[in-house]
């Protein structure tokens, strides 16, 4: 059958459309999701009375993820046997929790999943998703809240456990190096904290960074803060406190050999009025330095080498009294390397010049060191030996904008091991005062104490300590241009460094300020900065 022109026309013009809509068109996208996944129902429903379940499910609006759900789930009171939760790794529109512990009767569980909700797509966050139920007949509701600060660094602390330990019969001041708190709270990313769902009563609240995370405290690697008075709730009060590192017990950790001459202690709090001695008998030659490094909890003990395969030691401090022994393997001496201190070619004005040691000096021949300035002429300097025997100062005059070459013949330096230096033969220059900036940090304060004033750079590391023993301005001369920060010790006791607290002691440590802002110097500048201490 034939069809007229109209009709193949009309028919062409329909499958055209047909056509048309069968396509598949490129997808134009649209807004992002930013809905955080929202709770549908749970079994049993949440903040439930007269729980005996071992069971839970949480059902959402949407597939959701568990991210980092072992440290962002509080659970509180903590439980001795960590519930089953899943999934895990994969994604589900419901959470099951599964209890494997002993509910106490008449208490009000919290499990705070934190910021571990997340939406399967965009990961929004279903922030501080609580799950609450009580064994009882109805729900505590009392709360406190605050703030926890470290005043050691400059960021602010986060993920910082608060605790509540109840008052009662069995109640101790060890019973936090012992036993998990009655409840618990994290502040996660921030420094706030909030602890709901608490009985009427009376506890001990304390912040713990807890760096192995198993809610009690070791003063060995854990931070804790404390609030001194007795927590009586229901209150309206807001708790403001900070945490620090205490310094443990004194204890000495057995001697290691590192090379032939040279053990190395470990050691554990305070090493004030430690004695050291060996006991092991020892040739008319011998000699031994002790020397303690800066910022480690380390004791290097260098000695003349002679035959032994052992040493032995005894070791005491007030009280305490160790015996030591340490097996003797290795036949390695270490060189002696004489090396520039740190700084590069320039030396500050007010600077002395450092010539580092490897090995402890016990010997200086100044004929055979010498300081030439750019006029090729002598110039007279004194040498300081350090305490630690590794570092030996060239004190001279300098001037400004001035070269110095100094020179260290061979058997200029004698080490520990009778071992003569290598020449060395470096140059150094001098800037004028205008290439550098002054700083003034004044100290504003009502309080009747001494401060410590400590200059940071950018990295935190000191540049410069100040002390002062009132309220007043400490001058920062010949500072290299750059990026500044200042932190300040209230120094209490007027002993020249920052004390830390005790927690059996009930003593808080000193306090710490750090100045609201980096300060940026430049050359030939002189700044005065106010620095208001309350």
């Amino acid at each position: 059958m034939r069809l007229s022109l109209s009709k193949l026309l009309h028919l062409f013009f329909i499958v055209s459309i047909l056509a048309s809509c069968a396509r598949r068109g490129t997808p134009t996208g649209g807004e992002k999701d930013s809905i955080p996944p929202i709770l549908v129902k749970s079994l049993p429903i949440n903040e439930s009375v007269n729980f005996k379940d071992k069971k839970i499910k949480i059902y959402f609006d949407e597939y959701i993820k568990l991210k980092d759900v072992k440290t962002q789930l509080v659970i509180s009171p903590p439980q001795k046997n960590e519930p089953i939760i899943t999934p895990v790794g994969t994604a589900s529109k419901f959470i099951s929790i599964k209890i494997l512990d002993t509910l106490d009767a008449n208490t009000t569980y919290v499990y705070n999943f934190g910021n571990s909700i997340v939406d399967n797509n965009e990961e929004n966050k279903l922030g501080n998703f609580k799950y609450i139920f009580s064994t009882g007949t109805y729900i505590d509701s009392l709360l406190i809240s605050g703030e926890v600060t470290d005043p050691s660094v400059k960021e602010s602390a986060t993920n910082l456990d608060v605790m509540l330990y109840e008052y009662d019969s069995t109640f101790t001041d060890s019973i936090v190096f012992k036993q998990k708190p009655r409840y618990i709270a994290n502040t996660l990313d921030s420094t706030l904290f909030e602890i709901t769902n608490i009985r009427e009563g009376k506890y001990l609240l304390i912040a713990l960074k807890d760096a192995n995370n198993n809610k009690v405290y070791d003063p060995d690697i854990d931070k804790i803060g404390f609030v001194k008075d007795t927590i009586t709730l229901p209150t309206e009060k807001i708790f403001n406190f900070s945490i620090f590192k205490e310094i443990p017990e004194f204890k000495i950790i057995k001697p290691k050999e590192v090379t032939k001459g040279h053990l190395i202690f470990g050691y554990k709090g305070n090493p004030k009025d430690l004695d050291i001695k060996i006991s092991s008998e020892t040739p008319a030659n011998f000699k031994s330095e002790i020397i303690y490094e800066v910022d480690k909890d380390t004791i290097n003990y260098w000695y003349t080498p002679f035959e032994a395969d052992s040493l032995n030691f005894s070791v005491s401090k007030g009280d305490y009294f160790e015996e030591l022994t340490t097996r003797l393997r290795s036949s390695k001496l270490d060189t002696l390397k004489i090396t520039k201190g740190k700084g590069g070619n320039t030396l500050n004005l007010i600077d002395t010049l450092t010539i580092l040691s490897n090995t402890p000096i016990i010997n200086i021949d100044t004929t055979l060191i010498s300081i030439i300035d750019q006029d090729t002429l002598n110039v007279a300097f004194k040498t300081i030996l350090a305490k630690s025997k590794s570092k030996l100062y060239l004190n001279f005059d300098k001037k400004p904008a001035s070269k110095y070459t100094i020179d260290i013949l061979p058997n200029a330096i004698t080490d520990i091991y009778e071992m003569p230096n290598d020449t060395l033969s470096f140059q150094v220059s001098t800037k004028t005062p205008e290439d550098y900036g002054i700083l003034n940090i004044e100290v504003v304060s009502a309080k009747k104490s001494s401060f410590i004033v400590e200059l940071l750079d950018s990295k935190d590391a000191v540049i410069r300590i100040g002390k002062i023993n009132k309220p007043g301005i400490v001058n920062f001369e010949s500072l290299d241009p750059g990026s500044y920060f200042v932190r300040i010790t209230i120094d209490e006791n007027n002993n020249g460094i920052w004390d830390t607290g005790s927690f059996l002691e009930k003593r808080q440590p000193e306090i710490v300020k750090f100045f609201d802002k980096l300060i940026e110097l430049r050359a030939n500048w002189d700044i005065t900065e106010p620095f208001i201490v309350e």
